[in-house]
């Protein structure tokens, strides 16, 4: 029987066990997670906070990590400025990147999550609204939905991933994690 973890990384936790030739001292899952033989399934930036997927079943972990599976994605970001129908629209389509056009994705303006506080909190701009997004992709390029939200001009203040495939976030605190 395959096993597998949901874990809610904090942000600045590095998406690996060790941290091999950085001449600071970074978090990394050993800091949360002490289980062995277990494996991310794919990797979820420094800078972004949420659900994290580890497994021992080598197939499993390709099967949710590989693009060519298509499995869905769902982030929470705030952005900066009102977003508007148009942007969400060319999100819903796809943007074009450096690396090339992007699949379409499920994109819709949504109230402000009941999400812990992120520490350090982002930092806040007076005289620049921000607001919050549900989108919902089936790739997993580098930094993918920061770099669409500022290609729709709405940098990304606060990334967080809420869902991969069937799995959720839903009572797994910042640091904690859980079996699936």
């Amino acid at each position: 029987m395959a096993r597998l973890i949901l874990f809610n990384k904090p942000f600045g936790v590095l998406s690996q066990f060790t941290d091999r030739g950085s001449p600071t001292k970074r978090a990394t899952l050993s800091d949360y997670i002490d289980v062995p033989g277990v494996y991310p399934a794919g990797r979820l930036d420094r800078d972004s906070e949420g659900l994290l997927l580890l497994t021992d079943d080598g197939k499993l972990q390709a099967r949710i990590a590989d693009p060519k599976f298509k499995t869905a994605k769902t982030y929470l970001a705030q952005v900066e400025g009102e977003i508007g129908d148009e942007a969400l629209a060319s999100l819903r389509s796809g943007v074009t990147l450096n690396d090339g056009p992007t699949r379409t994705a499920e994109a819709e303006r949504i109230d402000p999550p009941d999400l812990w506080p992120r520490d350090p909190p982002i930092r806040v701009r007076k005289a620049i609204p921000d607001c919050w997004i549900s989108l919902t992709i089936t790739e997993g390029r580098n930094r993918q939905v920061r770099r669409m939200t500022a290609a729709v001009g709405h940098p990304t203040l606060r990334l967080v991933r809420w869902r991969i495939g069937e799995w959720t976030l839903d009572g797994v605190a910042p640091g904690e994690w859980r079996e699936g």
